[in-house]
């Protein structure tokens, strides 16, 4: 089990959380179900895509047994629980009974219990209506906004703002995140699942949010986590302990889930190969056989249908585009965003590759910017990249990145593999060094496997207990 920080004195009245939130919403509504409806395709496509693999009929098995807790239907069809293809530690849910989970977050799970104590969490939130007045909407940066134009009078930079990068809920409020805990909590222990568990995971989320911390130098990502969207504390932590005590329920003895752990072998971990993987700066893609580094300090989204690269001075997506040319890849990526731009169409080649670029003014609330389009012709495709940046500085601070498109060879492509979970069962001899040695990452590879599996620094193996590795798949 995950260490957990002592809970302390907290008053009854912050212990129990206002549940009177879980009886506002008593049906999922027609209106729900169409407005989740309508959601549910580009959440799931910007998320990687609906994950397939055997754990996800297991995630959805338990998502429904906790879902229909809340009351807002007795029947588990009417709820759609979704693994995600991502390798973003989140879950959440939206109006219409649709709940998620990332496969990433699901391999920091030790039980089932702290599955469900996460569906459970998210649920709550439908059930609070902590919905109402916010927007799932996507971004790729600040500079970007809604309803900004183009001086042609388009909306291509409003565009491009919905385009290309990870959806995002709005963060939650304090009292939000201590309401749904309450209503997480009540919902698995009335499903049969040990209300603890809530606070194990939660332990589990903070330490994965400070080795991401850790690791962010060199494994830079601009996609949401849970940390982003669900604002987590020690105060947390403390709090679901005692809404578990609360429940009357004795804490169970320390065991293992040995099920939940096999459940968990095989599951693909990090970037889906076939959706390209993001190595520190650099992103590469077999099948596109493409790669180009991000500049120092900026940040890589893999999205499902674009690349998006972050930063300070701008922002940019990479995305593939039909087109004869790189001049017809320029047009045609306009085009898609709603203009036609007069001007001159600047071409060149960059390591073997032939290019062509434009760049025109915007406007964002006002505030001016250029917006970019380079096109570069590969042999079997067109790729573009489109940028904003602050006015005045073209490509700015993208030029490294521009210089860096390359074409990967055969060999190069065929050499990239993706990573999977492993259980393996402690031996006599195994200590977590050596465990740890077989992490397939360059650093932090200790901390690594003791964050993935939940255990402290001086935690004892135990032969034939379970661990979970990360290796090259």
């Amino acid at each position: 089990m995950h260490h957990r920080l002592a809970a302390g004195l907290l008053a009854a009245s912050l212990v129990t959380a206002p549940l009177a939130a879980q009886d506002r919403v008593r049906a999922i509504s027609a209106g729900d179900k169409q407005q989740g409806a309508a959601a549910n395709p580009q959440l799931v496509a910007q998320y990687g895509g609906r994950y397939t693999g055997p754990q996800a009929t297991y995630v959805e098995r338990v998502g429904k047994r906790v879902a229909v807790q809340s009351g807002l239907s007795n029947a588990q069809g009417d709820f759609v629980v979704t693994t995600l293809n991502s390798s973003v530690e989140n879950a959440f849910a939206i109006p219409g009974g649709y709940i998620y989970v990332t496969r990433q977050l699901l391999a920091l799970m030790n039980s089932e219990a702290e599955l469900a104590s996460v569906l459970g969490h998210e649920v709550g939130h439908v059930a609070a209506r902590h919905s109402q007045g916010r927007q799932t909407r996507s971004t790729i940066g600040s500079i970007l906004a809604a309803g900004a134009g183009l001086l042609t009078g388009s909306n291509v930079v409003g565009q491009l703002a919905g385009t290309g990068a990870q959806l995002y809920t709005l963060k939650y409020g304090r009292d939000q995140e201590y309401q749904a805990d309450a209503l997480g909590v009540r919902y698995i222990t009335a499903a049969g699942y040990n209300p603890y568990a809530a606070a194990d995971m939660l332990s589990a989320l903070d330490a994965s949010t400070g080795l991401a911390s850790r690791a962010s130098g060199k494994d830079a990502n601009a996609v949401p986590t849970w940390a982003s969207t669900h604002p987590n504390s020690q105060d947390r932590v403390a709090r679901a302990e005692k809404l578990a005590a609360a429940t009357g329920r004795p804490e169970p003895a320390p065991a293992q889930d040995v099920a939940f752990l096999r459940m968990l072998d095989g599951l693909p971990y990090d970037d889906d190969p076939q959706q390209g993987i993001v190595d520190g700066q650099t992103f590469r893609h077999p099948g596109l056989r493409v790669r180009f580094t991000a500049p120092s300090g900026y940040r890589i989204a893999n999205g499902d249908d674009a690349v998006t690269v972050l930063g300070n001075g701008g922002q940019a997506q990479f995305q593939t585009i039909a087109a004869a040319s790189a001049e017809a890849g320029v047009a045609a990526r306009f085009r898609a965003l709603g203009a036609s731009p007069s001007g001159e169409v600047r071409t060149g080649a960059t390591n073997g590759i032939p290019y062509a670029t434009q760049t025109v003014r915007a406007a964002v609330n006002n505030q001016a910017v250029d917006a970019t389009v380079v096109a570069y012709k590969f042999p079997s495709a067109v790729y573009t990249f489109t940028l904003v940046t602050p006015a005045g500085s073209g490509v700015g601070p993208f030029a490294p990145l521009l210089d860096s498109v390359a074409p990967l060879t055969a060999a190069e492509a065929n050499a990239i593999r993706g990573k999977v979970i492993r259980i393996h069962s402690v031996t006599a001899g195994d200590t977590i060094d050596r465990l740890a040695a077989r992490m397939a990452y360059p650093d932090l590879k200790r901390e690594r496997f003791l964050t993935l599996n939940g255990l402290g620094p001086d935690a004892p193996l135990r032969p034939g207990m379970l661990v979970k590795l990360v290796v090259s798949g």
